[in-house]
């Protein structure tokens, strides 16, 4: 991921590189020799980027363990942070981060729940937010899908590094479903179950099932599953009242996606993707557009890397903040520490979380 975002920033001409941080100077050196860099670009000191005056906002792209202490860090020192999911993997660094950029509104912080981008998700905001299918009342999100852990990805299985399933990808369903929901109604409770490692050998639990009650009545589940060999499942289900939407990645182009809409198709289920179908059904006007693209892998380096970078520069060029800050990415993030909770004491959680009661379970289960 961090090459993928040195690519779309070298493209850039209102950018500049100044340094880039790692432990393995021969790793970085290609990426260097392709971006036509000097190689007194790479430094393996996180530490000398924070007193550098020319250095302006960091990118964090590093192992999920280092992202809390290093964007803390970072903030304090006067940088703005983009953040790779999760933001942190220590309950304690997670708030600091919100209590942080609270003071210091003038930092640009944001989290990369990238998924935010896809002209899919987009399309889903816009349609619940103007009512497509009414009150929404049940809306289930997936994250499915086998780990790279291979050679050097093998930092994934240890807890340490990775904190838990949700920092690897499960957030990516929760994000989806929290920011689609956003203009409906906020979650107020999570009921989580977990399950071990049943094929590679994950510290953390890799298996969860979280359900989420919003204030409105709702209710939202999640099947998330890292360790899952049969594919990508990204299946979004939404239920209202006056209307519903399926997409499920594991059919054809034209069947991934389909709903209806007392408002908007007459109560008729359509294909909105199947511009045949749509034109033979003559309701062409409700095709949509070709770049409607869908989540349809794991490989987030190729979703909607650029528009995540834009979207970053747009915000400290404007001096905005990110809907997606450490702030604003809170609602998200607190789901996961909630859910932890939950499958520990195997009781729902109330959100938004009382900070004292989840500080305190949280360092107990550190001194084990």
């Amino acid at each position: 991921m961090g090459q993928g975002l040195l690519r779309k920033l070298a493209a850039r001409d209102d950018v500049e590189i100044r340094v880039i941080v790692g432990r393995d100077a021969e790793h970085v050196r290609p990426i260097l020799d392709e971006l036509r860099l000097l190689q007194s670009t790479f430094r393996s000191s996180f530490d000398s980027l924070l007193t550098d005056p020319s250095i302006h906002s960091i990118w964090l792209t590093n192992p999920n363990s280092f992202h809390g202490p290093q964007a803390l860090a970072a903030m304090k020192a006067g940088k703005h942070v983009f953040c790779e999911k999760p933001a942190a993997t220590n309950y304690a660094d997670f708030c600091a981060q919100i209590d942080v950029q609270q003071k210091n509104p003038q930092l640009i912080s944001y989290v990369n729940y990238i998924l935010y981008f896809d002209p899919l998700e987009q399309r889903l905001r816009q349609m619940i937010a103007g009512s497509a299918f009414g009150a929404v009342t049940q809306i289930q999100v997936n994250y499915r899908n086998q780990m790279n852990i291979t050679g050097p990805k093998a930092w994934k299985l240890s807890k340490a590094m990775m904190g838990d399933a949700f920092g690897m990808a499960i957030n990516h369903a929760l994000s989806v479903m929290v920011l689609a929901m956003a203009s409906q109604a906020k979650p107020t409770s999570v009921f989580a179950t977990s399950a071990p490692a049943k094929v590679k050998p994950f510290e953390a639990e890799p298996i969860w099932t979280i359900q989420l009650t919003f204030d409105n009545g709702a209710t939202g589940v999640c099947l998330g599953n890292i360790e899952s060999s049969n594919g990508y499942d990204a299946y979004h289900n939404i239920t209202g009242t006056a209307g519903a939407f399926v997409f499920d990645p594991g059919h054809a182009q034209a069947q991934k996606v389909r709903y209806w809409s007392q408002r908007d198709t007459s109560g008729k289920w359509i294909w909105p993707l199947d511009k045949a179908r749509c034109a033979a059904e003559g309701i062409d006007a409700l095709a949509w557009p070709a770049n409607t693209s869908t989540p349809d892998s794991a490989d987030i380096i190729h979703h909607q890397t650029a528009a995540c970078v834009d979207h970053f520069l747009e915000c400290i060029r404007l001096g905005k903040q990110s809907p997606l800050s450490f702030v604003g990415a809170g609602p998200i993030g607190e789901i996961g520490w909630a859910a932890q909770i939950s499958a520990a004491t195997k009781q729902p959680v109330s959100l938004p979380l009382d900070r004292a009661v989840a500080m305190d379970f949280f360092s107990h289960q550190a001194t084990g």
